[in-house]
């Protein structure tokens, strides 16, 4: 059987949504979900927030960043879904092992199964962005029986990030500040792009006020070694000619949704390239123009709505 590309360009206006009352819920998400705790390897407890009945769809976010950050998905999509968005380790109400080793990509992995077990699913839809969408293909590649479908937002194949890591200097430029974050400690004055790590820095991305006052209260219970150490641990030290070529890796089994916004500075659209080549099902992209890294909020509602009809073509009646 052929494997099948879908690039969906997708316009708000004239859409309709396979689920009924598709707009997104009105209100916001924090005083309305339900907190919970799932425990890991080694006793380590990561955080979810969990709201509305149904399959299960488990959200990953990614570096600087916390549970809070699906909120415009979780309220649409939480009509015909159970939606657990957790914090990974490290992170506002996770806990915060100490040591580089305690961040290694396994364990991550293993925080993802953990939550699924606790919650007495077998499968679920896992969905991560950015540090989240390395978890969420690590998980897709490594435990394919629980994952049913994935979405992946701002984050290549990791194939397609190490291609671009060894051959694109524009790539190798904009992960200049990974290897800041490899080098030095949160208590360095120009760590973060030049700046301290504080929780008000670490927030200075969110556009919306009353968002980003959540967010510095969610980075004072933060652990600021533990968001360095996603780096130290596991991202590529090498690049250029010095980074070897990608290990060969199972193609993902389920079916993947993808959005990138183009704007983003950190990870270049050309590793997006040849996405298809490692999968076994169906590629649905969804390029996403003057958004940035963070799609999700940058473009909330095209981002929902199409989640919403991609789930809606994968679910059972």
């Amino acid at each position: 059987m052929r494997r099948a590309l879908l690039v969906a360009i997708v316009m708000l206006s004239g859409l309709v949504l396979a689920f009924p009352n598709g707009a997104q819920a009105q209100g916001d998400v924090f005083d309305r979900v339900t907190h919970g705790y799932a425990v890991s390897e080694g006793g380590v407890k990561i955080h979810y927030a969990s709201l509305g009945k149904g399959p299960l769809v488990v959200m990953i976010h990614g570096f600087p960043d916390f549970w809070y950050s699906w909120r415009h998905q979780m309220a649409a999509l939480s009509q015909n879904f159970q939606v657990v968005a957790i914090d990974q380790r490290g992170y506002n109400l996770s806990d915060k092992p100490k040591g580089v080793e305690n961040y290694d990509l396994k364990l991550l992995v293993g925080d993802v199964a953990a939550v699924v077990r606790h919650l007495k699913a077998e499968r679920a839809t896992v969905v991560g962005h950015d540090w989240g969408g390395i978890v969420a293909w690590q998980t897709a590649l490594a435990l394919p029986q629980m994952v049913e479908r994935l979405i992946i937002l701002n984050l290549p194949h990791p194939n397609g990030l190490l291609r671009e890591l060894r051959t694109n200097p524009e790539q190798i430029k904009n992960s200049e500040y990974a290897r800041n974050f490899q080098a030095k400690m949160p208590g360095d004055p120009t760590v973060f792009f030049g700046m301290p790590m504080t929780p008000q820095t670490l927030s200075g991305w969110v556009t919306d006020p009353a968002a980003r006052q959540r967010y510095v209260e969610a980075f004072e219970k933060s652990d600021f070694e533990g968001m360095l150490n996603y780096y130290k641990r596991n991202y590529p030290r090498a690049s250029g000619a010095d980074l070897p070529a990608a290990p060969e890796t199972p193609k993902a089994k389920m079916p993947v949704l993808m959005f990138h916004g183009l704007n983003d500075q950190a990870l270049h659209s050309d590793g997006l390239s040849g996405t298809w080549k490692w999968l076994e099902k169906d590629l649905t992209l969804v390029t996403v123009p003057g958004a940035g890294h963070f799609v999700q909020q940058d473009a909330a509602e095209l981002v929902t709505s199409t989640m919403q009809w991609w789930l809606a073509m994968r679910t059972p009646k």
